[in-house]
């Protein structure tokens, strides 16, 4: 068995990742996106699980927990927005999530990381006022929570770039209910009006808090004003003294180097959201990427990461192997959703085209997609590869490879060359014609023996659809 990005399968669209290791098992809570939905977060709270010896090997642990569940939602007309979980002191499991328009944060209960949660009520001042509703208070969005030596610490806010009306996200702590504020919300990094002197600048926080303690330090992982990246900041306190350490990953790639130009984004970035974990000896960050074209079906992604002996993490590449634990075998079939990179000659950093307000992709790009509706259990496919569309994997142990199939179907006529750097020379040439079936086209190809990253770029006319990619 080996490991994708995306993490689950090409039909579950569960962004905003919050990984934690509970008992002998990864869960995982998110968002939960429609596959062409019209808006962010359509869907119930799902939850899928691996067991820590083996991140190759999700499990569906099914709904658990519904938009009508809350009381306030009852008509299902509010979103779940971005959640996160945390084991109580009692050693239940608490749900911490904000509905959609609502200016509070709810809370839900379950005995166990992944049964059916049960709505228990509202984060509070001891005077019964929600937090969010007070005058003063900012709106509630994108709880973290981290529970230890008898407080849970809830991380929350959403800052416009330019919106002087909020300071930066907060920090409240809550009594051992898990619900009772006992110290009033404190800014913890600041926003961009105010982040001049911070080390913060160019990278102020925009959403997506994520807090994690390893050691004797804590990591605030958070989405910057550019959407596409998770930064971090630590600290040795859980409330304060943040300090701005860099960027993890980036949804498209910028501020790498390493095997292309810092400012050249390989992908169609947007909003970004995750967390980091622990996982035995090793550490992984959880992120996302868009797909379909639009903003509203994000799909999860992980990469490992290295936590240096001063603290630092070095950002990481978006990969195909992800979870993995290395690069793929160089031989057998692999679907061509698992991209990584995917552009035209025409850099576009965001997902969305112009006069499209950054939520639908120009239609003259390449994007990841599926046939049928949402919850139709057909794996994805890359359509769209116009003239110059170019879409990569990473990486593949390569030895002996001297053949390339191509599954493809479309109006296209012209060809794939086959490259092992973006920019690198044709190693082969697949001609494709018109068809509306998928079909094999192949070529005898030269790989180089080791570890390789795959290009496939087309030539030619009209528009091709890629299905897979067979190595022998």
């Amino acid at each position: 068995m080996q490991a994708y990005n995306p993490y689950l399968p090409s039909w579950e669209y569960t962004p905003d990742g919050e990984p934690h290791v509970f008992g002998d098992r990864v869960y995982v809570y998110g968002s939960h996106d429609r596959f062409r939905g019209h808006v962010y977060c359509l869907n119930d709270y799902v939850c899928w699980s691996a067991p820590v010896e083996n991140l190759k090997d999700w499990r569906y642990e099914g709904v658990i927990f519904r938009k009508t569940d809350d009381p306030d939602n009852r008509h299902g007309r509010g979103c779940l927005y971005a959640p996160d979980v945390t084991q109580g002191l009692d050693g239940r499991y608490y749900l911490y999530y904000v509905v959609d328009k609502h200016c509070w944060v709810s809370v839900a209960v379950c005995d166990t990381p992944a049964g059916k949660y049960e709505f228990l009520g509202h984060v509070r001042y001891a005077d019964g006022t929600r937090l969010g509703e007070r005058p003063g208070d900012d709106g509630q969005f994108d709880p973290g929570v981290l529970t230890e030596d008898g407080k849970t610490y809830l991380y929350t806010g959403f800052c416009w770039g330019h919106d002087k009306s909020r300071r930066g996200p907060t920090v409240t702590v809550l009594d051992r209910d898990m619900l009772t504020i006992i110290e009033e919300p404190r800014t913890l990094i600041p926003s961009a009006p105010y982040s001049a002197g911070s080390g913060f600048e160019g990278h102020e926080f925009f959403e997506a808090s994520s807090i994690r303690r390893f050691g004797d330090t804590y990591y605030f992982v958070y989405s910057s004003v550019v959407m596409h990246e998770l930064c971090y900041a630590t600290s040795r306190y859980p409330d304060r003294d943040f300090v701005y350490r860099g960027v993890i990953v980036s949804n498209n790639d910028i501020g790498i180097d390493a095997y292309k130009p810092a400012l050249k984004p390989m992908y169609y970035g947007a909003n970004n959201h995750g967390g980091l974990v622990r996982v035995g000896e090793k550490y992984y960050i959880f992120y996302h990427r868009h797909t379909d074209g639009t903003n509203f079906s994000r799909q999860g992604m992980a990469e490992e990461v290295r936590i240096l002996p001063d603290g630092s993490i070095p950002q990481v590449e978006m990969t195909s192997c992800g979870l993995n634990g290395g690069p793929l075998k160089g031989c057998g079939t692999y679907p061509a959703y698992i991209a990584c990179n995917l552009f035209t000659q025409e850099d576009n950093m965001y997902t969305g085209g112009s006069g499209s307000n950054g939520f639908w992709l120009d239609g003259r790009f390449p994007r990841i997609t599926q046939d049928g509706r949402d919850g139709d259990e057909e794996d994805g496919y890359i359509m769209n590869m116009t003239d110059t569309a170019t879409c990569g994997f990473k990486y593949f142990d390569c030895l002996g490879v001297k053949r390339i199939t191509l599954r493809v179907r479309g109006y296209a006529g012209g060809y794939f060359e086959i490259k092992t750097a973006w920019d690198g020379p044709g190693l082969a040439r697949i001609p494709v014609e018109f068809t509306n079936e998928w079909t094999d086209y192949a070529a005898e190809v030269s790989i180089p023996d080791g570890v390789q990253a795959l290009y496939f770029t087309y030539c030619g006319s009209g528009s091709a659809a890629l299905k897979s990619f067979t190595l022998e």
